[in-house]
């Protein structure tokens, strides 16, 4: 990994989506098995990976949270992007869904499982989209 302070946008951004990526897995692997927390941390890697894209190709990224209006987005430069269509609309939801007490307070554990993988699949299509 690049030291922080020479590190393009683009990789900022793929910077913090790795972390999220790793908070999702420590959160479900922790005793307390904090569900609610790793699924949102999911679709938060998903979002900073596309915005990487979008950083990279020197687009406006904006203040959107929605992954299929940034995926929109990605496939228009490049539809490679379209291979993580599905998995963009199974983590869309949960960057508010369990956040709020409005509903189920968590998700099932193997829906989070589902979410990792997903997330997961999402940053290495970019990683390797963008040859990094």
């Amino acid at each position: 990994m690049k030291e922080l302070s020479f590190m393009q946008p683009h990789e900022e951004w793929l910077f913090k989506a790795d972390h999220d990526l790793k908070s999702a897995g420590l959160l479900l692997a922790s005793e307390y098995k904090l569900l609610d927390a790793a699924i949102y941390h999911t679709q938060q890697c998903a979002e900073k990976s596309l915005k990487a894209v979008l950083s990279f190709h020197k687009r406006r990224i904006g203040k959107t949270h929605s992954l299929m209006n940034l995926l929109e987005v990605c496939i228009g430069i490049d539809e490679q992007y379209q291979s993580i269509y599905d998995d963009c609309v199974f983590l869309d939801p949960f960057s508010t869904l369990y956040r709020y007490p409005e509903g189920d307070l968590l998700p099932e554990e193997i829906e989070v499982r589902e979410a990792i993988s997903a997330a997961t699949k999402i940053y290495e299509r970019v990683t390797a989209g963008l040859a990094l």
